[in-house]
């Protein structure tokens, strides 16, 4: 039997995207308990998952998507685990082939693919940019791992509000975790005005040096 993937989504008032990004779950060939959490959303982004057979877990008020990865990561049951923002997609086949680069090399902790930016249809802001080439993922999409892992590093800081990323790398290093990165695009990033990597970006460069220091501090001691 193949691998159970869980597929962990944070989100908060996404009922504008979600269902393109579920459809492209939908659409793998693989085992996939998919994780819905919905972090105090105030439209009906609860009710399209349940609709899609997901398993939603509701934060009352807005936690952050720190904190709802962790409320995910705390229900999943799958060997596997992939993360995924509410307005991106996966590619057709991307999740059975992370899991086969994962499968073929033991020793790696997680694979890490690429993904390419496109700019959504309803954006009309023109100072978006996109990439216009693809490139490694920063979780969404990008990187499936083993669920162990968590029990040897931890779960995400919730000190950070946008830099959980930069954390796990740092704490994949510190235990000698490998990360394999493989040559393909698994998923299509949606870039559009409200997303949380740009209207986040000051916390996420505060969540960057903050973490860095503490690093450095440690290596002091």
């Amino acid at each position: 039997m193949t691998p159970l993937i869980s597929v962990i989504m944070p989100v908060r008032n996404g009922s504008n995207y979600i269902r393109e990004a579920l459809g492209s779950l939908l659409d793998q060939d693989c085992r996939l308990q998919i994780i819905v959490v919905d972090d105090g959303s105030q439209d009906n982004t609860a009710d399209i998952a349940r609709e899609y057979g997901c398993t939603v877990l509701s934060h009352a008020s807005s936690q952050g998507p720190v904190a709802a990865k962790n409320t995910g990561l705390a229900t999943a049951i799958g060997e596997y685990v992939l993360f995924l923002d509410h307005d991106d997609k996966m590619r057709a086949g991307a999740l059975k082939a992370l899991c086969a680069a994962l499968e073929d090399d033991p020793a790696a902790s997680a694979v890490q693919a690429k993904v390419q930016d496109f700019k959504s249809p309803d954006c009309s802001d023109s100072t978006v940019l996109i990439k216009p080439e693809p490139y490694y993922g920063l979780f969404t999409g990008a990187i499936l791992m083993r669920r162990r892992i968590f029990d040897t590093i931890g779960l995400f800081s919730t000190e950070q509000a946008a830099g959980e990323i930069i954390d796990w790398t740092f704490r994949m290093r510190q235990y000698g975790l490998d990360i394999k990165k493989i040559d393909m695009v698994s998923a299509d990033r949606r870039v559009h005005g409200s997303n949380f990597g740009r209207t986040r970006r000051n916390e996420e460069f505060k969540d960057f040096a903050a973490i860095l220091r503490a690093r450095l501090a440690g290596k002091a001691k």
